[in-house]
């Protein structure tokens, strides 16, 4: 299962967006995007990204919110193509993305927070290896056994059984 959600981040004089895809077994970051705009290419970028770098199998399950980028045509044509199930997030309840949320706390409290990025290419250049080399490769997380999404999947493959899904949200 991956898990996708978007956020903003304050430059000098605007906000831009990053949309983000996690794989829900491991926690790490497998596709990102950021952009000025939050219209729905920003989100498909993230995506398109993701499924270049994991080539899922037919019938990984998208987890989103119910936000519009998320639910347009060209959104649900990529994931058709690509054997890709959607599923969004009950109406009204944050739960459901838990774990790409608790992602976004992590990024503005470890990386975001208390800096002032000139603009897009210095937050550009700062995000890059905060998600690939620091989040995905370094950062411990106590729900992986104090361990980094890249390791727990070393161990433990890059998608969870069914019955841990299940499991997990059921919880």
């Amino acid at each position: 299962m991956w898990i996708a959600d978007i956020t903003y981040i304050r430059l000098k004089g605007e906000f831009v967006f990053l949309a983000v895809g996690l794989g829900a077994w491991s926690r790490e970051v497998i596709g990102w995007n950021l952009s000025r705009s939050v219209q729905s290419h920003m989100a498909l970028k993230a995506l398109r990204q993701a499924l270049e770098a994991r080539k899922p199998a037919a019938g990984l399950v998208h987890h989103s919110d119910r936000g519009i980028q998320y639910a347009t045509e060209d959104y649900y044509e990529v994931l058709k193509k690509h054997g890709v199930v959607p599923s969004t997030s009950r109406a009204r309840n944050p739960w459901d993305i838990a774990a790409c949320e608790s992602f976004m706390r992590t990024l503005k409290a470890e990386e975001v927070n208390g800096k002032a990025y000139r603009n897009m290419e210095e937050l550009r250049a700062q995000i890059e290896p905060f998600l690939s080399e620091y989040y995905n490769k370094r950062r411990l997380h106590s729900s992986l056994g104090y361990s980094t999404p890249k390791r727990f999947e070393e161990l433990n493959g890059s998608a969870a059984p069914l019955a841990a899904v299940l499991e997990f949200y059921e919880a």
